[in-house]
């Protein structure tokens, strides 16, 4: 690893390391992808790493090319001392508003975390979400924590990598809408095919109210 990007993991780290000098030992880094999308889940990762762990290039899921990503995807469950991947469908988004659905995703994605530690974390530190369900565990709500602290980098990869994949498995069902290309996201060409076609089962029919 060059030094450059030793130091960068390093300051990335900061935040977790003072926490862990305060005597805490599992983190527990949560983020979430999708919550913007006019069609699919929102997904939301929960993982704990080792204090020790320098995954190469580990960043913000959105700052990280595709062929990264999916190494860092790999290496995060391969290493990771507990990992939880939180899946709400977009009906459920539908049914119980977006915020709502990605607090339920956070709470599943937490739940097998816990269930693979055998006890809880403790500390939760999260990308910008408050009022959430953290089964009575502390939790830090940080803005732009998933460019800022290691943990919740490595959740919003573990989001985003997910997502994609079940976006890109929608491609080859609805071709017409080009998921694999902007993952539901409201693009021109998505809105144009949304006009076409008319929505398919994937679109949250209380996001393309103003498309058809």
């Amino acid at each position: 690893m060059k030094e450059k990007e030793q130091e960068r993991l390093i300051n990335l780290k900061k935040y977790e390391e003072n926490l862990y000098n305060e005597g805490l030992k599992y983190i527990c880094g949560i983020d979430e992808a999708g919550r913007g999308p006019l069609a699919g889940p929102v997904v939301v990762g929960a993982v704990v790493m080792p204090r020790d762990s320098m995954l190469e290039f580990m960043n913000d899921s959105k700052k990280v090319t595709k062929k990264r990503r999916d190494i860092l995807f790999d290496e995060i469950k391969d290493t990771a001392i507990a990992y939880g991947i939180g899946i709400v469908s977009q009906e459920e988004i539908d049914e119980m508003n977006i915020l709502n659905a990605t607090k339920k995703g956070l709470h599943d994605a937490l739940g097998q975390v816990i269930e693979k530690l055998n006890q809880k974390p403790d500390i939760i530190i999260v990308d910008a979400l408050r009022e959430i369900d953290t089964f009575g565990i502390t939790y830090e709500s940080i803005i732009k924590g998933d460019a800022t602290c290691y943990s919740i980098s490595a959740a919003s990869i573990l989001a985003k990598v997910t997502r994609d994949r079940i976006m890109e498995e929608w491609d080859k069902i609805y071709p017409q809408y080009g998921f694999s290309a902007h993952k539901g996201y409201g693009t021109a060409k998505h809105i144009e095919a949304l006009k076409q076609y008319g929505p398919c089962p994937l679109h949250r029919k209380s996001f393309i109210k103003h498309f058809v």
